[in-house]
């Protein structure tokens, strides 16, 4: 007998269902009390954290050459408005 051509069904197969595991309990948030006020000591230590991110990431952009070609042009801007300001200071004593 020919097999038949258009698309085949799957074969029912047979399944257990297993039920969902008990979620562990969350752990308690450290830095907040009972109410969820965060503890001075909390805050301070995420000020502090975020202030070092910030100068780290400073500290690497400033060694990047996109930087250094910046502060290249800022200087050549800084000198030529000083020989600039030089020349009026220079016509106008005359």
């Amino acid at each position: 007998m020919p097999e038949p051509t258009g698309p085949r069904t799957p074969e029912p197969v047979d399944a257990e269902i297993v039920p969902d595991p008990t979620p562990a309990p969350a752990p308690p948030a450290t830095g907040y009390d009972e109410r969820g006020v965060p503890s001075l000591d909390y805050v301070r230590d995420k000020i502090e954290g975020r202030y070092a991110t910030s100068i780290g990431a400073a500290e690497l952009a400033e060694g990047t050459a996109a930087a250094r070609s910046v502060e290249e042009q800022e200087a050549e801007r800084a000198a030529k408005a000083k020989a600039k300001l030089d020349e009026i200071r220079r016509s106008m004593g005359n």
